[in-house]
Order: structure tokens, then C-alpha cells, then sequence
């Protein structure tokens, strides 16, 4: 996810509102903005991950043949 640059302007509109809060919540707060800032490597997944080579044991010949054995003839009728 991006990230959102916001002016001081606005970030006092934001404590203003905030500091009304509780204790509990303000902890939580700062707990979940605290982890925010650690980069969460499990949940990004490399591009590159996607691409690779076809691996498989059969041999070239008998993958073309079984591309071509499970073609279906799609016939289109010809008046409507």
C-alpha cells in the first residue's frame, strides 16, 4: 500500500481530535501506528516470484500430445 504525506496543518487537526481520547485507546493507537512502521515482509510478494520455467517430469513430445488430445471440435452452427 502507498503511503500518504500530509501537511502539519492537518496532522493538528488530527491530535486535537485524538487527545480527547482515552488512555486505552490512545495506547492501542500508538500500538497499531507502531507497527505500521515495520515493513511486513509475509504480506508483499515479489513480482519475480511469478515467473519460471514449466517443470514437470513428462518429456516435450508427450505434453504436445496431450495439449492436442484434450482440444474440443467447437462446432458453430450455421443458421440461427
Amino acid at each position: 500500500m502507498g503511503s500518504l504525506t500530509i501537511s502539519n496543518k492537518i496532522l493538528d487537526k488530527y491530535f486535537r481530535f485524538l487527545k480527547s481520547l482515552d488512555t486505552n485507546s490512545k495506547k492501542r493507537l500508538i500500538l497499531k501506528l507502531e507497527a505500521s512502521l515495520v515493513p511486513n515482509l509475509n504480506k508483499d510478494t515479489e513480482l519475480s516470484s511469478f515467473f519460471g520455467a514449466w517443470e514437470d517430469e513428462k518429456d516435450s513430445d508427450s505434453i504436445i500430445e496431450e495439449i492436442r488430445n484434450s482440444r474440443v471440435e467447437k462446432s458453430i452452427p450455421k443458421s440461427f
